[in-house]
């Protein structure tokens, strides 16, 4: 892995240079590209390899692949395209080398998300598991004293009580990747005790008691918790909350994707949070950056999905 220069900001990102720190012995990983046909996707994945995280194979229309790097003046000369005719075929074409082992990531490049998941999601031929699949935003901020993982903020809408034990699940899996053993699990709401008429403090109460019956493992789970709850000691002293997640949750599950997309989004644009994205749940990690992500998150995203691409593979290497 190439190394990264000297930090001219002082102790500011230090978390994103620990994250490529940790990769900076794994071999890159095989990552297809899905239709890199604008400056930011194909600039993010020519950085990515030069870092040493990824090995890009470009999926996508080539002249158009082409035209993209000469715009963004990445050298693209010794990478692997997939010629395809459109975005439609490049994500079906992704997938194909995700499911014959040709490449172990899939990172989303200048279509809609919506069209890379259909591809994703098909039967019989996509990357489903048994598992629901759902989104994680990884966010440091500069005045909090850890990570925050937030969820789900791009893929459930309206999610289930079943959906939320999946997206739960999957946030306390790669809160594990992430070296956090332990991570306590805050259900968000608007308050933080159960009301009939507010459905996701019942999902919330639900969840709890899965977890103590361990159909949610590997976690401390507490809620209803309101934001201010979860995340300040000092706010749930004041309201008499006594709990092992409040004030020091590590993740923070929301109760449907419009209010984990605007407080993701309101911790990156507001509060300036260094942020990393990646889709859990099918049979590979997924890099799911938007337009307006800065190449940093893109960098991040791809080294989380680098770490969690090592620990599948640690999983099923048999013992010597």
């Amino acid at each position: 892995m190439t190394e990264l220069p000297d930090s001219a900001d002082g102790g500011a990102h230090a978390w994103y240079r620990a994250l490529l720190a940790r990769c900076k012995d794994i071999a890159p990983v095989a990552t297809a590209v899905v239709h890199p046909c604008d400056d930011l996707s194909i600039g993010a994945a020519v950085e990515a390899a030069r870092l040493g995280l990824i090995e890009p194979i470009l999926v996508g229309p080539k002249a158009k692949v082409e035209a993209a790097a000469s715009a963004a003046k990445a050298d693209i000369s010794r990478l692997q395209i997939e010629d395809v005719p459109h975005s439609h075929a490049a994500a079906a074409r992704a997938v194909e080398l995700v499911r014959s082992g040709e490449a172990a990531i899939l990172m989303k490049g200048a279509l809609h998300t919506d069209e890379l998941m259909h591809a994703v999601m098909a039967d019989g031929v996509g990357l489903r598991t048994e598992r629901r699949i759902s989104q994680v935003y990884l966010m440091d901020l500069p005045d909090h004293d850890r990570p925050l993982l937030v969820t789900d903020a791009a893929i459930n809408i309206a999610p289930s009580l079943a959906d939320k034990r999946d997206i739960v699940q999957n946030a306390i899996d790669l809160a594990h990747v992430m070296q956090i053993e332990a991570p306590k699990v805050a259900i968000l709401s608007a308050v933080e005790t159960v009301e009939p008429k507010l459905q996701s403090t019942i999902d919330a109460a639900a969840l709890c008691k899965m977890a103590d019956r361990r159909q949610i493992v590997g976690g401390v789970l507490d809620g209803p918790l309101a934001f201010d709850n979860a995340i300040s000691v000092e706010a749930a002293r004041d309201k008499g909350i006594v709990s092992p997640v409040a004030g020091r949750a590590d993740i923070l599950v929301a109760p449907d994707l419009v209010s984990g997309n605007i407080l993701a989004k309101m911790l990156t644009f507001v509060a300036h949070a260094d942020a990393a994205g990646v889709v859990l749940g099918a049979r590979c990690p997924i890099i799911l950056t938007s337009r307006a992500d800065a190449e940093r998150t893109r960098i991040a995203s791809c080294a989380v999905a680098v770490l969690m691409s090592q620990q599948a593979v640690l999983a099923i290497k048999p013992p010597i």
